[in-house]
């Protein structure tokens, strides 16, 4: 006789305390191997090369921002707020699955290894494939995922300006990395949540938190996610990703795990998840954190020096130098340092571009163009954010600040 399985289970979580598993279907996605895969996928990518904690991964953000979902749709229920538990257990699966399209070390490798699509496109083709697998149980939370939905709140819960991802992310990143400044009071953010006109709202008592969310996103970014040796260590990443396709498309018989070395031979992903997606993505799921990092130590004694310098960035930290314009980068020092690089590592220009790199950062902590944060006051007047606190200046809170960056290897200085 089958013993049935117990599925209320708890997870203690370091950053929540006790989390809940709120639904039998809940608990059978958790176990699934397309779910358990972000055990091995890095939530911050390298940033743990400048913040040693930071070590968490993308199962445990995913956890966390289910717990969110939870104690959200409770407290909406509880303001008269019509969630059926249909809809309930449709929420809390989209924010659930919200990320398993991410690859491996996260943001950090995006675009370079699935070129032209995004994680969210991804995480979309795998709820529709785990929707046949659960004979279409996902189907609703599909609709709220993709915002397609009558009940446009559900959506904004998942994906907004003051969503249950973006309140996990920050009170977790801060929580693993240490720095304080991105801690936010998500407790009280919850009790603040109304819906009016089928929109997610704050009540007006909740402005301050609301600030406090928005300044402790902006000061992550520029102290965690857009650190100096972050940059250096992630340009390593996508640049040796790059050196070792290019390598392949040579001939090169260069060593990666079977996972990796499909996405360095196959061209153009992009159309071809459009003509075999099945194939794509059974690929994909294979991918996670260890493909990369086994192939790198391997590439260690490779003897393409360009290659082997890479590597030695991303396995034993000899990252390169990051300096960080407000103004575009002087080419006249570009072309310098791009010549000693040369005679350096013995290459031409037209390779040196993996050692020597330019790009952009930017970073806004609000923007006016997306859905807004609405407060709502006792009177049922409703604001924008931006209209009504008068701590934050918006003018310049919601103004893309750009910076442009400079990675180049150490001995190439002046």
């Amino acid at each position: 006789m089958r013993t049935a399985i117990n599925k209320k289970k708890i997870i203690n979580d370091p950053v929540h305390g006790f989390i809940n598993i709120p639904s039998d279907l809940i608990y059978d996605l958790l176990e699934h191997p397309i779910f358990q895969r972000l055990r091995r996928i890095k939530q911050l990518g390298l940033t743990h090369y400048v913040y040693p904690g930071a070590t968490h991964t993308r199962f445990q953000h995913t956890i966390g921002a289910v717990h969110l979902m939870n104690q959200a749709i409770k407290h909406l229920q509880n303001k008269g707020i019509d969630i059926s538990p249909e809809e309930e257990e449709a929420a809390l699966t989209a924010i659930l699955l919200h990320d398993i399209g991410h690859g491996p070390f996260s943001h950090a490798l995006e675009n370079s290894l699935i070129e032209g699509i995004s994680h969210e496109d991804l995480s979309e083709l795998l709820m529709a494939r785990l929707n046949g697998e659960y004979g279409g149980r996902l189907g609703l939370a599909l609709k709220v995922f993709k915002n397609q939905y009558e009940k446009k709140f559900l959506h904004q819960l998942v994906s907004s300006q003051l969503d249950m991802d973006r309140m996990d992310y920050l009170k977790r990143d801060s929580f693993f990395t240490g720095v304080v400044e991105g801690n936010i009071g998500t407790d009280r953010l919850i009790k603040m949540l109304d819906v009016h006109n089928d929109e997610l709202a704050i009540e007006a008592k909740g402005i301050y938190s609301v600030e406090k969310f928005l300044l402790a996103r902006r000061l992550m970014y520029w102290q965690v996610y857009y650190h100096k040796t972050v940059i250096a260590s992630e340009t390593c990443l996508v640049n040796i990703m790059q050196r070792a396709k290019q390598l392949v498309k040579q001939g090169y018989g260069l060593y990666a795990t079977p996972a990796l070395a499909y996405f360095l031979q196959t061209t153009d992903i992009k159309n071809s998840l459009a003509q075999s997606p099945n194939e794509i993505i059974d690929k994909f799921l294979e991918l996670d954190d260890s493909d990369i990092m086994v192939s790198a130590k391997q590439w260690l004694s490779q003897p393409d020096v360009i290659l082997k310098t890479l590597a030695e960035g991303v396995i034993n930290r000899n990252l390169p130098k990051v300096e960080i314009f407000r103004d575009k980068i002087d080419g006249s020092k570009l072309g310098l340092i791009r010549e000693k690089a040369c005679k350096l590592f013995k290459t031409d220009q037209k390779n040196v571009g993996y050692l020597v790199s330019t790009n952009t950062i930017t970073n806004s902590a609000y923007s006016l163009c997306d859905e807004k944060i609405n407060i709502v006051f006792n009177n049922k007047t409703i604001k924008d954010i931006s209209e009504v606190s008068d701590i934050l200046n918006f003018a310049y809170i919601n103004q893309p600040i750009q910076k442009h960056y400079f990675c180049f290897p150490k001995d190439c200085g002046e």
